[in-house]
């Protein structure tokens, strides 16, 4: 997977902006203002993409045993709610998707109702 394709598939999204808050060199993906997904470019320069994705914490803890080393817990993130995924490795491009759709689904609904019905008019 590339980065254009993570992209792509992101902003397809309602509500989706993309920025660079941090550094010039990690992209956050978020939805009416709230991080969902994280990328860093130099890991990718580096030919080791990932992403971060915010997860259910019980269901964080099983894609970590499973996925073992090609998941894991986020750096610099809240472990018990975030996870890295290392991609072009045992996990397949439509399962990351999923895990993404999943982030995004998990960051609207913690959203505001006002945020919410915002969101559904876009």
């Amino acid at each position: 997977m590339e980065v254009d394709q993570l992209q792509e598939y992101c902003l397809a999204n309602k509500g989706i902006t993309e920025e660079m808050p941090f550094d010039n060199y990690t992209i956050t993906f978020k939805v009416m203002g709230k991080i969902f997904m994280l990328l860093s470019l130099e890991r990718w320069e580096r030919g080791e993409p990932a992403v971060n994705v915010k997860c259910d914490p019980q269901k964080a803890i099983e894609l970590r045993e499973q996925y073992d080393g090609d998941v894991t817990s986020a750096w610099h993130m809240n472990k018990k709610h975030w996870n890295t995924i290392f991609l072009n490795k045992s996990v397949d491009d439509p399962t990351v998707f999923k895990w993404i759709d999943h982030s995004y689904e998990l960051v609207v609904s913690g959203l505001t109702k006002k945020l919410q019905a915002d969101l559904k008019s876009l």
